[in-house]
């Protein structure tokens, strides 16, 4: 988000047919370190960080900031949905001189496969393009993660370039404003 003080945050919990999106809680605390704690989840974003450093580095309310979800479900959280600006500097910009906000999303690893990480997305995307009219939206990710490769196409990402970064290729993509 290029300006985050235009919007006040957090915005009202977003609801789709099974999830909220929401603010984070003093309740997600736990599971903010297990998914960070995760090998399944480290494998396409630099691998598992330490148990025992997340433990005593995680406040005790996690990700109080603009642009950042919590996915619950029943109650629960289940994951996390994030949309960060990115300057016009960034190596993987939409194209010069312009900055972009993307899309991040952490499931764990119970809940893969059940459509929950479409369903999260849609609806950030949703709240973004209503909060944010006409603002590019990026999304970055390893080629090698094909499941967030399939999910970059199902939410209308069109490529725009790959890049080596973090030891492995990456993709870079926007999503259109026919998409929206």
């Amino acid at each position: 988000m290029t300006d985050p003080g235009t919007v006040s945050w957090p915005p009202a919990p977003i609801r789709t047919e099974r999830l909220v999106l929401r603010a984070s809680e003093a309740r997600d605390r736990a599971v903010f370190v297990d998914l960070f704690a995760s090998p399944e989840v480290g494998t396409y974003i630099g691998g598992a960080q330490p148990r025992e450093r997340l433990e005593s580095a995680v406040p005790e309310v996690p990700g109080q900031r603009p642009g950042f979800f919590v996915i619950d479900l029943d109650g629960a959280m289940i994951g996390a949905i994030t949309l960060d600006p990115r300057g016009p500097e960034d190596p993987a910009r939409v194209s010069p001189g312009a900055g972009v906000t993307d899309l991040g999303y952490l499931l764990l690893p119970e809940a893969w496969g059940r459509g929950f990480a479409a369903e999260a997305c849609e609806a950030a995307l949703g709240w973004f393009t209503a909060a944010h009219p006409g603002e590019p939206l990026g999304l970055r990710t390893r080629t090698a993660n094909d499941r967030a490769m399939r999910l970059a196409a199902k939410l209308g990402f069109a490529e725009v370039e790959r890049f080596e970064a973090y030891g492995a290729e990456q993709w870079s993509g926007v999503r259109p404003p026919s998409a929206r």
